[in-house]
C-alpha cells in the first residue's frame, strides 16, 4: 500500500511538471485558450509520462494477477459487484478502448462496441483469460498510443461528450487504473495474499 501511494506521488509530481511546462513561460498569469493547451512538445512529454506510469501499473496487476490462485477469481465482496477476475478483465477492457481512445487513437476491435459486448468480456474471467488479456491488451494500448502523431496530441477532443486536452484525458486514465489497482490490492488482502512487491 505504502509503495502505491509513493508511487501515485511520483505520477502527480510530474504531472503537476508537465502542466506547467504547457503553460509557457509567461505562467499561469492568462487564461490559456483550449487550443493551446498543450503545445505539441508538451503533449509529446504528456504521453510520455503517461506511458511510464502505464508500464508502472502493468508490471503491478500482471504481479497481483500471478499471486492470486485462480479458485480465487470468482471471490467478490459483495453481491453486485466485480469479481477478482472481472476487475482484471475491466482493467485489460481499458487497454483495449479507453486507453487509446484517450489519446485519439482507435479502439481495438477485440471488444464490440456497446456496453452487452463489454460485460461479456469481463464476465470471461478466469486467470488464464485475465493473463492473456493484460498482456495482449497492454501491448495493444502501448502500440496505439505511441502510434498517435504528435500534431494530433495538441489542443482538445471529443470525448464521452466533452472536449478535453492530453493532460486532462491523461490525469483521467491514470487516475481510473491507479483506483482499480487499489481495488485489487484490496482483494488480495482481504483474501491473505499479500502483494509481491509489498515489503
Amino acid at each position: 500500500m505504502e509503495q502505491t501511494s509513493r508511487s501515485m506521488q511520483r505520477f502527480a509530481r510530474r504531472c503537476a511538471v508537465v502542466v506547467v511546462m504547457a503553460a509557457g513561460s509567461s505562467g499561469f498569469a492568462g487564461v490559456a485558450r483550449a487550443q493551446d493547451v498543450p503545445d505539441r512538445s508538451s503533449a509529446v512529454e504528456v504521453r510520455k509520462q503517461y506511458l511510464l506510469d502505464l508500464d508502472t501499473l502493468q508490471s503491478k496487476f500482471l504481479a497481483l494477477a500471478e499471486a492470486i490462485p485462480a479458485e480465487k477469481y470468482s471471490w467478490r465482496p459483495a453481491p453486485g459487484v466485480r469479481s477478482v477476475g472481472e476487475v482484471f478483465m475491466h482493467v485489460a477492457s481499458e487497454y483495449y478502448v479507453y486507453a487509446p481512445m484517450a489519446f485519439g487513437a482507435a479502439r481495438s476491435t477485440v471488444i464490440a462496441k456497446g456496453q452487452p459486448a463489454m460485460d461479456a468480456f469481463e464476465k470471461m474471467s478466469t486467470k488464464d483469460d485475465v493473463l492473456k488479456h493484460l498482456k495482449e491488451g497492454f501491448a495493444y494500448a502501448q502500440s496505439a498510443v505511441n502510434g498517435v502523431e504528435p500534431a494530433a496530441l495538441v489542443g482538445s477532443r471529443k470525448l464521452f461528450g466533452g472536449n478535453y486536452t492530453i493532460i486532462e484525458t491523461s490525469l483521467g486514465m491514470a487516475a481510473d487504473m491507479h483506483e482499480h489497482l487499489g481495488q485489487l490490492i484490496a482483494y488480495a488482502r482481504m483474501n491473505g495474499i499479500k502483494p509481491p512487491w509489498s515489503k
